[in-house]
């Protein structure tokens, strides 16, 4: 458990010695790190890619949709209308503690092409938010159950290195918390804009599912190659 006043406080997990990947995973609202960590095995990324998961614990804020209920949250949230009234400064401030982690890992000596964000729900929107803004090229974005946050600053900040990143989205089909066209309408913006997206859709709620973890499994372990020659 990392405990340093600099970076958010994370649970890591290496997968072997000598980790050539890294992954930095954000949880969803009112979870922490812990909500994740079980999917590192049941990825089952192969032996030859030795990876160190990374999944910090959000600052507990008030939530206003919760009645001001203090949780971990990446950002708050007004209203079930996620494009209405957004919490700017807060993805702000997250953004500058995600990239705090990624300048962490490359401190490390991980190369910025491996370092590959994912989250679910808020974890997913900063993931996207994050990773499609930063200076470096990035290895690759999950972003489940979830939708392009700001998206009327997007084509302003969006960063060149990325305009190749390999995004992969996934939504249940059921999802009543972030209904699936919130992520549609994201989807069609990034496709709009000549992201590389490979879209996943699921008969579920505001879930993960089994099959969806293969299909993740599938596509971190086919990026992960094509980052080698990047």
């Amino acid at each position: 458990m990392m405990t340093t006043t600099k970076f958010l406080p994370a649970v890591e997990i290496e997968t072997a010695p000598n980790p050539v990947y890294a992954i930095i995973w954000l949880h969803g609202l009112g979870a922490d790190g812990n909500d994740f960590v079980p999917i590192v095995n049941e990825l089952e990324l192969s032996a030859g890619k030795p990876t160190r998961f990374v999944f910090p614990h959000a600052p507990e804020r008030p939530i206003s949709i919760n009645n001001g209920y203090i949780m971990r949250a990446w950002y708050d949230i007004f209203s079930s209308d996620f494009n209405d009234h957004q919490d700017e400064s807060g993805i702000r401030s997250s953004q500058v503690a995600i990239t705090a982690l990624i300048e962490r890992e490359m401190q490390r000596g991980m190369p910025a092409k491996n370092i590959f964000l994912a989250g679910f729900s808020q974890g997913g929107a900063l993931a996207l938010h994050v990773g499609l803004r930063h200076p470096l090229r990035l290895g690759g974005v999950v972003a489940l159950s979830c939708y392009l946050p700001l998206a009327e600053t997007f084509a302003a900040e969006v960063n060149a290195m990325n305009a190749a990143i390999p995004i992969f989205m996934a939504h249940g089909s059921f999802d009543t918390v972030i209904p699936i066209a919130n992520a549609v309408v994201s989807r069609e913006k990034l496709f709009a804009a000549d992201y590389r997206i490979e879209w996943h859709e699921y008969p579920m709620t505001h879930s993960v599912c089994g099959q969806e973890i293969a299909d993740i499994s599938d596509w971190l372990q086919r990026t992960m190659n094509d980052s080698v020659g990047i």
